[in-house]
């Protein structure tokens, strides 16, 4: 694993910004069918390495609430495009992220 910043003048980003990213989220996260019937919502806390080429690696759950939604919300962070790199003193660097992520059945599902 390459060294990474934990405090950089500007932070990394997703491509087209924070709203773009939440977009993707919703359109790409796959609930799993058991989840759904055992009525399974909560918050999954990921972090990840932001690298210096903008590509994400050692994606792990800091908080899970079960393993298909801990699994789904891995595999999503690892469909993501590429991402805008942080920057230290006006050159990209690595960088630890965190996200949090929102499992919520509509109430259609409950």
């Amino acid at each position: 694993m390459e060294p990474f910043c934990y405090i950089v003048e500007q932070m990394p980003e997703f491509p087209r910004g924070n709203e773009a990213m939440f977009q993707f989220l919703s359109k790409n996260i796959v609930y799993p069918p058991v989840a759904i019937k055992d009525k399974i919502e909560g918050m999954v806390i990921c972090t990840f390495i932001v690298n210096k080429d903008g590509y994400i690696s050692y994606i792990k759950i800091v908080r899970g609430i079960h393993p298909l939604l801990d699994t789904e919300a891995i595999r999503v962070i690892k469909t993501m495009p590429k991402w805008n790199p942080s920057k230290q003193s006006g050159k990209p660097v690595a960088i630890k992220f965190t996200l949090p992520i929102r499992f919520s059945l509509s109430k259609k599902t409950k």
